[in-house]
């Protein structure tokens, strides 16, 4: 089953048992899933949808940091709420170990010694991960690596 036809699924479920807060959140992706489709002018496939999400949850992640710096909790947890749902359609993120793995084997196999090496050395890891690690722990990650 493709994403698309997933998300629409787990919509008509929450529709069924009127879970407000996941039928808006699901609301809002198909509708930006379907403006997208309209843009292209044909269907969306499962890595397109995907970059959609992943677009999705930077957002909300910026818009956390962003409300926990102001101090406005209740729009945190909405926003941790939206995160929950979409991130359920994406591929589990490596964990902050398996990143620092990761990076320490592609700093090893590139021979990296110093910043001046990072954009090769993230455009690497960014590569092997696929998708799987979030480009802000592996930036923080990789300058701890280097600088250490």
């Amino acid at each position: 089953m493709s994403i698309i036809e997933t998300i629409s699924d787990d919509l008509h479920k929450a529709l069924k048992v009127m879970n407000k807060p996941k039928l808006l959140i699901l609301r809002m992706v198909k509708a930006e899933i379907r403006n997208r489709e309209i843009e292209k002018q044909s269907p969306l496939d499962d890595n397109e949808v995907k970059a959609i999400l992943k677009t999705f949850v930077k957002r909300g992640k910026d818009s956390i940091d962003q409300f926990t710096k102001a101090g406005r909790t209740e729009l945190v947890e909405k926003e941790k709420l939206e995160l929950a749902v979409i991130q359920k359609y994406l591929p589990k993120q490596l964990s902050d170990e398996e990143t620092r793995l990761m990076i320490s084997d592609t700093v090893k196999e590139l021979g990296a010694v110093g910043p001046k090496d990072m954009g090769e050395v993230m455009k690497a890891v960014m590569g092997k991960a696929q998708g799987l690690v979030d480009g802000k722990l592996a930036n923080k990650l990789l300058k701890e690596i280097l600088e250490a």
